[in-house]
């Protein structure tokens, strides 16, 4: 038996579903922060079982969708490098910077590899010790302890010629930031638990505590979700506004602290922008001065052009629960999987590649 399949367990899912429509009275719009929810939430079906009194938002959870735009037209700028080797993972290809991609400056000749692991930039880099091998890096608490430990290995093999861009996003204070814009009503957040595994349940706290909101840590099976919406509800319709965590199983209160002292040790925190949401304090990851050598920013004399969000692309606003993807005018005709116009497209965790591709499977679950 499938160590997953009494988390996808119908008669607990419909339980739990029994339990939301049970309690549920007050109109509430919850907003799940992370992308896999996002596909987890339309692959199962959950929407056609809850009651009408609860809506789910997607919010800035994909890491490429959260991608600045100077931050893809710096990746793009670096491919055109002649010594350069790009390594980056897949869902970069794809995505639309102000005057290209990756996708495209590889058809013309430059040198961009696809990898799985940050450590295949190391092997491609010992491969080839007259060439410049940068890797992207971008993503959350999630993926950025894999590229600390990569920094790591860089350094104590001597390797000179790999470097990191580091794009990386940090979750809280972006919830600090959704708190902030006005035109934004939310009841509850659902937190995603891979970023919770490493950073815990503790870092979630303070921001908790300021806002007086209800928020969940879940898991991303389907009757880790409805637990963790049947939680939410439960916390506003008693009136009360605190910090659970429906992942325990993994998730702990400290978090991971190797991973944690991985990060401490190769990256210090900086301010960062974020598309749909601008610049937001402390936010983002910068490689520590001791690894500077290995920091693409400090390395090239990078020449970006005026970057630019793709015209009439609402990505920017889908990304805050701002709109809906129907709400953007390009979404489905123009804007496709096979032909997309901005990020959240492209991504698998994207949020309008979600909607395009499960919004009519309601039920399936």
């Amino acid at each position: 038996m499938n160590y997953t399949n009494g988390y996808r367990d119908p008669g607990i899912a419909g339980q739990l579903a029994d339990r939301i429509r049970r309690i549920s009275r007050r109109k509430v719009r919850l907003m799940e922060v992370c992308g896999t929810h996002t596909v987890s939430i339309f692959r199962s079906g959950i929407r056609s079982l809850l009651p009408d009194t609860v809506t789910l938002i997607s919010g800035p959870g994909c890491p490429v969708c959260v991608t600045d735009q100077r931050d893809m037209d710096a990746f793009i700028a670096l491919a055109g490098f002649d010594d350069v080797i790009v390594a980056t993972f897949g869902d970069l290809m794809r995505v639309p910077g102000t005057h290209s991609s990756l996708l495209k400056e590889r058809a013309k000749g430059s040198d961009i590899r696809i990898v799985y692991s940050p450590l295949d930039a190391i092997t491609i880099a010992t491969e080839n010790p007259y060439k410049r091998v940068v890797f992207p890096g971008v993503g959350f608490e999630t993926t950025a302890p894999t590229i600390a430990a990569t920094l790591n290995l860089a350094r104590d093999r001597g390797i000179h010629n790999f470097f990191v861009y580091s794009a990386h996003k940090l979750v809280p204070p972006a919830l600090t930031a959704l708190m902030a814009l006005p035109e934004i009503h939310l009841d509850g957040f659902m937190l995603p638990g891979h970023v919770s595994v490493i950073i815990g349940a503790g870092a979630y706290r303070p921001f908790v505590a300021r806002h007086s909101i209800p928020a969940v840590i879940a898991g991303f099976e389907p009757t880790d979700i409805l637990l963790a919406i049947a939680m939410l509800v439960e916390q506003i319709e008693s009136g009360a506004s605190h910090l659970e965590n429906a992942y325990s199983r993994v998730v702990s209160e400290a978090g991971n602290p190797k991973a944690l002292a991985l990060l401490a040790d190769v990256f210090e925190v900086n301010h960062a922008a974020w598309r749909g949401l601008g610049v937001i304090a402390d936010s983002g990851l910068k490689l520590r001065k001791s690894y500077e050598a290995f920091d693409a920013e400090q390395a090239f004399d990078l020449v970006i052009p005026e970057s630019f969000d793709p015209a009439g692309c609402a990505c920017g606003d889908i990304l805050t629960g701002r709109k809906l993807p129907s709400g953007c005018p390009l979404f489905g005709k123009i804007c496709t999987p096979e032909h997309p116009v901005g990020p959240c497209m492209v991504s698998t965790e994207g949020t309008c590649a979600a909607y395009y591709r499960y919004d009519n499977d309601s039920g399936a679950f």
